[in-house]
């Protein structure tokens, strides 16, 4: 496991590498954490699905009578082999998130449909930018909307620190706000006497240095309870899985963060997406595994969490030659948590014929992104309407929180 400070990316360093696969954290100079003043002890973790997600191949309208056939051979079923899961009359769920169904029917997650980020073209670095940043355009600052919720928070009532995982901190995350990184990595650990040699090494030569070591490999010890990480990444539970068992058990701790940020690669389905099988029932099945890896790992602290996934932009509704999807606009973000007032796809649904596609392709977007988003953290954080309109995400007053995710 690597740990270092989330706001700039990993630097070849005599600080950044020590113990190789061990950890450097900043963990001992952030503030801690202390409990709402109304007694909830609220985690919030933000998902990020890098390549864009075929949000009507994940949660597909199977009683709109156009979608099979814009979906053809991928397109998803109430029967058959392969069959996928009942949410409602309307809408169905990929058969490879049955962790997520059930947390549906427990009325513990939701699905918000239709659903997109002011940005219109078709770029995953623009697109990306614009999920990440909160801004209604790409290109406009090197801050992301969470790390701006998390400098409105109020010091010493609700959450001081967040967990920024990866090698480098997700946009979203970075920012003046306090972060700490975390990232699993597949390299060998140094031995437990070597890292008592390097830390009274550094005990006498560098007291600070010393203890951020000693915060960094209790880091790696809580994110890896539960067994071998590297064993696992490479017995195929799948790196989804590892990484969220990790960053549950960090946020399961009394004084470790409660907002954590997380992207998850490899979503760009241009060729043999699969339907039912392939290679997004792979992915969502990682996905899926990750949801439960959050609820397990949480524990009691699930009932106090919220997890929103998110991404850049949806597929097209047709698909193409390669049997797979092009870049597109509308999707889905997906909900869960112990917090979450679930079993309903929330959707004003525009309807897949032609002439209600976005630009003749997409399925078009009928909710704003950043609604879903503020809702949450107002909700959740107690961020106000007025801070998350100005600061987290500016010139959005127009779009108004949306109501009622949360019990």
């Amino acid at each position: 496991m690597e740990c270092c400070e989330s706001r700039t990316p990993l630097a070849v360093t005599r600080r950044g590498l020590l113990l190789g696969g061990a950890s450097f954290a900043a963990w001992a100079y952030l503030p801690k954490f202390a409990r709402a003043a109304d007694g909830r002890d609220p985690r919030l973790i933000v998902v990020i699905l890098r390549g864009a997600l075929d949000g009507l191949a994940t949660v597909a309208p199977a009683g709109d009578p156009d979608y099979a056939d814009l979906h053809g051979a991928i397109a998803l079923t109430r029967d058959g082999p392969h069959a996928a899961i009942d949410l409602d009359s309307f809408f169905v769920l990929h058969p490879s998130m049955p962790q997520f169904a059930r947390m549906y029917r427990e009325k513990h997650a939701a699905v918000v449909h239709a659903v997109a980020t002011p940005y219109r073209e078709r770029s995953h670095f623009d697109g990306q930018d614009v999920l990440e940043s909160g801004f209604a355009g790409p290109g406009r600052v090197q801050s992301g909307w969470l790390n701006r919720a998390l400098a409105a928070l109020p010091r010493g009532e609700r959450v001081s620190s967040a967990l920024a995982v990866g090698a480098t901190a997700p946009l979203v995350l970075r920012g003046a706000a306090p972060t700490v990184g975390w990232a699993p990595v597949n390299l060998p650990q140094a031995a437990d006497d070597t890292a008592m040699r390097l830390f009274d090494l550094y005990k006498h030569r560098d007291p600070a240095l010393a203890q951020a070591l000693s915060q960094g490999l209790q880091l790696d010890k809580i994110a890896a309870r539960g067994g071998d990480m590297q064993a696992k990444l490479k017995g195929g539970i799948g790196a989804m899985q590892v990484t969220a068992r990790g960053v549950a058990k960090l946020m399961a701790e009394d004084d470790g963060p409660r907002i954590a940020a997380l992207a998850f690669d490899g979503w760009d389905t241009h060729a043999n997406e699969g339907g039912p099988v392939g290679r997004l029932a792979q992915l969502l099945a990682g996905l899926d595994g990750a949801f439960a890896e959050f609820e397990s790992g949480l524990g009691a602290h699930w009932r106090d969490t919220a997890v929103v996934v998110a991404t850049e932009f949806g597929r097209t509704a047709r698909i193409n030659g390669t049997q797979g999807t092009d870049h597109g606009t509308g999707t889905v973000a997906l909900l869960a948590g112990g917090v979450v007032n679930g079993g309903r796809v929330i959707a004003d649904w525009p309807g897949l014929k032609t002439a209600n596609l976005y630009q003749n392709r997409d399925l078009a977007p009928t909710t704003d992104l950043r609604a879903v988003l503020k809702g949450l953290l107002r909700d959740h954080l107690g961020i106000s309407e007025r801070v998350l309109a100005g600061s987290v995400f500016p010139d959005s007053a127009a779009v108004k929180p949306m109501q009622g995710l949360l019990v």
